[in-house]
């Protein structure tokens, strides 16, 4: 048991922070170093989550995103329907590191969104498949 507890940082470094295990796609564009507001649905939402991949859990907002209904770990258009969720903001290394853990151009993609106040988030969407 001890073995498996001293195993998991090694584990979650691989798998958030290390350079091994994902390369994000040549034709995404460089993450501007400013503020950004991100729209959670999933394992995001949870703030051991957010501290362990941005290094800060920060505050969140209860939010809504009109028009789109979550399905599994994805949110699909669905005009009758409202996901609820969070955002939070992060800095632009801390969106990188977002972009790392949502394997961004491998198994998301991130959009920008109007959520139900008007105001505008990115949000993590699954890539459809061919």
């Amino acid at each position: 048991m001890s073995g498996a507890i001293l195993l998991l940082p090694v584990y979650l470094w691989l798998i958030l922070l290390s350079p091994f295990f994902y390369t994000p796609p040549d034709y995404l564009p460089a993450v501007e170093d400013r503020m950004h507001r991100v729209f959670a649905f999933g394992t995001l939402k949870q703030p051991w989550v957010r501290f362990i991949v941005t290094g800060h859990a920060g505050e969140t907002k209860d939010a809504v995103l009109p028009g789109k209904r979550r399905e599994g770990l994805n949110i699909i258009a669905d005009p009758s329907a409202q996901t609820p969720g969070l955002v939070f903001e992060v800095n632009g290394r801390q969106l990188a590191r977002l972009d790392r853990y949502e394997r961004l151009g491998v198994r998301y993609e991130r959009v920008k969104m109007t959520l139900d106040d008007g105001s505008q988030a990115w949000v993590y969407r699954r890539l459809q498949t061919p």
